[in-house]
């Protein structure tokens, strides 16, 4: 390789050498933060069951009594997490109302419960939710018990309808384990908005759905920016996204990665997908491009790279270039494949 070709390589390690840096800070700076999760509802609403879905495990603490509470007080879950429990705010004791209002207003998601097989949104549980947004928005509405109750399409839009649309509906049934992943991912998805979710991600069991969200995220975003090439060079940004998401991957699997090794992979991937020498014809011809050739190769590139990881992380596989890129080949062979069957069918 020419000088030019291998001042583009080193040009490609700096910038995953600088993503791995930033988002490793970004990591350890969510893991030291603190996440309290407000849940409230009757006794037969389900929440324990509901959240014993969610984390993978029996939560402690969860499933407040009905009548007068004596104490509102969060309960540790993990290192940093802390779900709050109350039966209802009318139920909670007069000289506890304003703590128990305190803790709903630093509540980073607060999961409102609502029962599909009872009488849903009384004017009991409309009164405690007026009170809640009154200090906290960040509320999310569970309908439990699905499986035993019928409409419940007409039932989600009821609530929207008496709620103003203000707030997102998650219909789910916590003994089958219907829409738990969804539920899973909406809570995620609030705590992302607040630069919290890799704690919760990583502290919880369920691990697949939300990596294939994050894999997912990674690949449209890696598609935008090969759709739209930054002047001078597509590869630099998309090494970005890619060494982001390795790292997210290894702290979610709890089996870390060294920036060596998260680099090595995605240099392998780049080279792998368009080849040394195409690359160093592309570098020689076009000074400054350094392109992957669009958004279809970017998206396809990432979505395949992160499949590979998760694979290995999941079957305990060492990882390393040889196994990655094998994988790696083996998940963008079966993308082209679709793709190449879905416009056959067109």
């Amino acid at each position: 390789m020419d000088d030019y070709g291998r001042a583009w390589e080193e040009e490609i390690k700096r910038a995953a050498d600088e993503a791995y840096e930033q988002e490793m800070d970004e990591i350890n700076r969510q893991l030291k933060q603190e996440i309290l999760i407000a849940l409230i509802g009757d006794v037969n609403t389900g929440k324990s069951s509901t959240m014993n879905q969610i984390v993978g495990e029996e939560v402690a603490g969860v499933g407040a009594e009905p009548g007068e509470t004596t104490e509102i007080r969060p309960h540790k879950y993990k290192e940093h997490i802390y779900f709050m429990d109350t039966p209802g705010l009318n139920d909670v004791n007069t000289a506890n109302s304003e703590v128990t209002m305190n803790y709903y207003k630093q509540a980073d998601i607060v999961l409102f419960f609502l029962n599909a097989a009872g009488t849903v949104f009384s004017e009991a549980e409309k009164k405690s939710l007026e009170k809640i947004e009154s200090v906290n928005h960040n509320l999310l509405i569970v309908l439990n018990k699905i499986d035993a109750a019928d409409e419940i399409d007409r039932l989600v839009a009821r609530i929207k309808k008496e709620t103003g649309g203000r707030y997102e509906v998650v219909p789910v049934s916590s003994r089958t384990g219907e829409n738990i992943d969804r539920l899973r991912s909406s809570i995620l998805e609030m705590l992302k908005k607040k630069s919290k979710d890799i704690l919760f991600a990583k502290s919880i069991k369920a691990k697949s759905a939300t990596a294939n969200g994050w894999i997912i995220g990674a690949s449209i975003s890696a598609g935008a920016v090969g759709a739209s090439p930054i002047p001078g060079s597509d590869i630099i940004p998309i090494t970005g996204i890619q060494v982001s998401l390795l790292t997210r991957l290894a702290v979610l699997y709890n089996k870390p990665i060294s920036k060596e090794t998260a680099k090595e992979l995605v240099i392998a991937t780049i080279f792998g997908n368009i080849g040394k020498n195409i690359f160093r014809q592309i570098v020689k011809a076009f000074p400054g491009a350094g392109s992957v050739a669009g958004a279809t190769v970017a998206g396809a590139t990432t979505l395949a790279l992160g499949y590979a990881m998760k694979y290995a992380y999941e079957h305990n596989i060492e990882i390393n270039a040889a196994n990655i890129t094998k994988l790696y080949k083996k998940f963008r062979d079966k993308g082209e494949s679709e793709s190449d069957s879905k416009s056959e069918l067109k």
